[in-house]
């Protein structure tokens, strides 16, 4: 099945084709536009990197309180320097988040822009360069690049793969100055946006966003709005851009289970005494299988069931699962190899790790006293964390364990023969997902496709999670996310980077959107 044919059978199952081809015709400057853009960002492009790298300079842990106001502030004169009305909204114990608002006269929508501003911590030391040192290289690290020049005006274009290292600068750094430079694209091309355009830039996403409801409620009036566009995340694995209708939600745990109160010699008390890995091993296999299934009792009964539009995309979804296995070293994947597409619209659980005991030249013939491990599991539509807790809790003890999320006692000990600690984090949060076939869906899909009608690669639902549902909950809005970053942009991790032609291609993605979401009949 076709991008464009998949497409045109969302569509058909919520609109008459009619509303399409009418819509279509009102695309016919959507290859002006894109020309004019990437003319505009060829000749400006110098320029635009300094901007960019003068704000990828700026250290942006959100903890650090005094660099992430200056982050703030730079993000407030980036807007206003560009005609939007900006400011800083803040909240107490917040970082400030900056808001920005471009008021269109005849426009009959609005649509909030958001990215993130802040990023995760680092260790220096495991960077190629210092992480707030922008370097710009003329290939990936691991191709050998070489540190160049920024480019200054007349210079000969960069080659497509030259990347941008510093810390966010493909999460989210990226996506903020995609949006800066399409407003300036769109101005040269004596354009205006067709939609009320509202920025939201957070300063604590990297921190869990922690005060993220408490803001919107704070300022839900200001926010009003009739869709919100998330610049968040990678592209697809093939590198092409990809919408994504959904986000799925997050839970994390923390397991720990008791043997004796001393570690014991294997000989003497081995098979005698209770093996706290052993225990955690077999606790472990009978909450999951090899293929990823969830053995948990009721686990599934709350998913919702995936539609005939969802269905639609994913079988249209560019095939990368053989290339993944190959790259990734693996023979085989989860569910019978199963497409990835179709195995993040389903629950996950993760052992994220294991500590007991020690290997190698460290282990010991000992019986170890307590075994830990811990736990992501990722929420789909329906499921949410209060039941999700309840569900692992009533199987955790079916399986003989006293739960308990306190400390363990001597008395605890006498009185079970088996414990279990469980610890929930305090950042879960439910999975969120827009109608494909909804009319915000239909207009973004409209206003991203190309003269001929194909769109980027729609994806019902990213594999990731992020707090997508508080925007949804509080401001009643769609939440569908625009990511362009490189997939393989080392996100969270050292030499960070991104791609040059991805911002390239970012700047060109929100220029369409600025131009053409009011104008495609939603």
């Amino acid at each position: 099945m076709s991008r464009t044919i998949a497409l045109l059978t969302i569509i058909a199952l919520s609109a008459p084709f009619a509303t399409w081809a009418q819509a279509s015709k009102t695309a016919t400057d959507n290859d002006a536009l894109r020309a004019s853009t990437r003319q505009y960002v060829a000749a400006h492009e110098p320029a635009i990197l300094r901007e960019f790298t003068g704000l990828l300079a700026l250290p942006n842990v959100a903890a650090d309180h005094t660099n992430i106001r200056r982050n703030a502030n730079l993000l407030v004169a980036s807007l206003k320097k560009r005609g939007v009305d900006a400011r800083l909204l803040e909240f107490e114990g917040a970082p400030p988040t900056v808001y920005g608002e471009l008021a269109v006269p005849g426009a009959k929508r609005t649509v909030i822009f958001y990215a993130h501003y802040d990023g995760q911590p680092v260790i220096a030391a495991q960077w190629a360069t210092p992480p707030w040192t922008p370097t710009l290289r003329n290939a990936p690290l691991e191709d050998g690049g070489q540190p160049i020049a920024l480019p200054i005006a007349g210079a000969a274009a960069l080659g497509p793969n030259t990347r941008i290292y510093g810390r966010s600068a493909g999460d989210d750094k990226g996506s903020i100055m995609a949006m800066l430079a399409a407003l300036d694209a769109l101005h040269a091309a004596g354009r205006k946006p067709s939609v009320n355009v509202k920025f939201f830039f957070e300063g604590e996403e990297e921190a869990g966003s922690p005060h993220i409801v408490g803001i919107l409620q704070k300022y839900k009036g200001l926010l009003a709005a009739d869709m919100l566009l998330l610049g968040d995340g990678p592209v697809y694995q093939n590198g092409e851009q990809q919408l994504l209708f959904g986000v799925r939600g997050d839970a994390d745990m923390e397991l720990t289970v008791f043997g004796a109160t001393r570690a014991l010699h294997s000989g003497h008390y081995g098979n005698w005494a209770p093996n706290a890995g052993v225990l955690l091993a077999n606790l472990i296999a009978s909450m999951r299988d090899d293929d990823g299934h969830i053995k948990i009792d009721g686990y599934y009964a709350d998913v919702a069931p995936i539609t005939a539009a969802e269905h639609a995309a994913i079988k249209a979804m560019p095939p990368i699962d053989a290339e993944l296995r190959t790259a990734l070293g693996l023979a085989r994947t989860e569910a019978n190899d199963a497409p990835l597409g179709e195995r993040v619209m389903m629950p996950a659980l993760n052992v994220r790790g294991l500590d007991f005991g020690a290997v190698g030249e460290h282990a010991r013939n000992v019986i170890p006293t307590e075994a830990k491990a811990s736990f992501d599991f990722r929420l789909v539509p329906n499921q949410t964390p209060a039941h999700l807790r309840e569900l692992v809790t009533r199987h955790i003890e079916s399986q003989g364990y006293f739960v308990t999320a306190g400390p363990v006692t001597r008395e605890m000990r006498l009185a079970h023969a088996r414990i279990a600690q469980v610890v929930w984090g305090d950042g879960a949060y439910p999975a969120d997902r827009v109608s494909m076939t909804s009319p915000s869906a239909r207009a973004l899909i409209r206003a991203t496709s190309d003269k001929a009608g194909k769109p980027p690669i729609l994806v019902p639902t990213s594999g990731g999670s992020s707090p997508n549902y508080a925007f949804t909950q509080t401001l009643r809005v769609p939440v569908i996310n625009v990511p362009i970053a490189n997939y393989d942009d080392n996100q969270h991790a050292a030499d960070e980077n991104l791609r040059l032609q991805n911002l390239r291609d970012g700047i060109e993605l929100y220029t369409q959107i600025f131009a053409r979401l009011g104008t495609v009949g939603w």
